[in-house]
Formats: C-alpha cells, structure tokens, sequence
C-alpha cells in the first residue's frame, strides 16, 4: 500500500486583508511564522523529518479561513482529535492570524479542511 503525501495545512485569516486592511506581506509573515513554529515545535516527528528529508518536494495547502471564530473554530477542532499544529498569535497585539499543521499523510487531515478554499487575497 502507498504512503499519502505528506501536506502541510495552512489556514489564514481572509478578513486580514479584505476587512482589517492587513498589507500582503504582513500576512504573508505571518504564514512564514507559523510554518516555522510547527516544524519546530514537532521536529522529531517522523512525518516531520520525512517532510524536511526532501525539501524540493514540500506539499503546502493555502486555504482561507473567513474570520478569528473561523480559525478558533477549526483550532477546536484540530485540539479535539489530536491534529498537531500551531495556531500564530500576532504579538503584541494578541491577534489569531493563522493556523499550521504539521506535516500529515494528506489522506489523515485532508477532511478537516474541505470547507475551507485556496486564499485568495
């Protein structure tokens, strides 16, 4: 039986940009943040390693979550099941920008995030 890929989740505030007027690279760091955080908070998994193993190969997903509640949400969610991931809080103004899973066989996590569609900003 063939492994899945391994996939990163990442889910980012859409009303950054469109409500709260967030300039792209704001967001974009914050992305870069969380991804980092992740993969340093679960470095010795073995998904991880497998993940960091090929680096031309990264699988990432950019999904949109549309509000804060949205992210919380699908944090809850994740928390509730045991999903690895890191949600970003923007310091210091104490702001949920983002969430990231750590790397998962993509046909582990992939229900999770069906609701959610590609970011576009």
């Amino acid at each position: 039986m063939q492994m899945s890929a391994l996939v990163q989740y990442v889910v980012i505030r859409g009303d950054l940009s469109k409500t709260m007027g967030w300039p792209m690279g704001a967001i974009v760091a914050q992305a870069c943040h969380a991804c980092t955080a992740v993969i340093h908070l679960f470095y010795n998994d073995s998904n991880t390693q497998a993940y960091l193993a090929d680096l031309d190969s990264m699988h990432k997903v950019v999904l949109e979550a549309s509000d804060e509640a949205s992210l919380h949400t699908l944090c809850s969610k994740l928390k509730e099941d045991d999903i690895h991931h890191k949600l970003w809080i923007e310091q210091p103004e104490n702001i949920p920008t983002c969430l990231v899973t750590k790397p998962y066989p993509k046909n582990e996590v992939q229900s999770y995030f069906k609701k959610y569609k590609l970011l576009k900003l």
